[in-house]
């Protein structure tokens, strides 16, 4: 869990995202120079990097960021900055692709307590307010 000035929170999010057309093209030093860049937009934005995997045609990432970020605006914060990056240092990529990554991703908030338990818990709410809380 973690704090901020009136809120504490446990946010994650699982984004998946790929090269235009699933180009295998995220190997060797651009491999390495990506998961070095996410991990930098991270720790810019007060994020941070539970699980990176990436392959050459995919980036799986879970991610732990600021609660002010949503899930569009964290995908398209680590997809435009290592673009940004990538394609600036690597030429071959501006040459074998019009835009580095595919205009889809993938998102999933990731949490503490599963969705089966949150449902229930406001399902019973009633069943555990106290007596005389002016709940009907």
């Amino acid at each position: 869990m973690r704090t901020f000035p009136g809120a504490a929170y446990d946010l994650g999010y699982h984004v998946v995202w790929c090269p235009k057309y699933r180009r295998p093209v995220l190997g060797g030093r651009v491999q390495t120079r990506l998961e070095e860049l996410i991990h930098a937009e991270a720790g810019e934005h007060g994020g941070e990097i539970v699980a990176l995997e990436t392959m050459p045609d995919l980036v799986h990432l879970f991610v732990k960021p600021h609660p002010e970020n949503s899930p569009s605006y964290v995908a398209g914060q680590f997809k435009g900055f290592t673009s940004r990056h990538l394609r600036a240092e690597f030429p071959h990529l501006r040459s074998q692709l019009p835009t580095l990554w595919s205009r889809s991703y993938f998102v999933a908030t990731v949490g503490a307590v599963s969705a089966e338990t949150v449902q229930r818990s406001i399902e019973t709410q009633d069943e555990r307010a106290p007596k005389g809380s002016g709940r009907a």
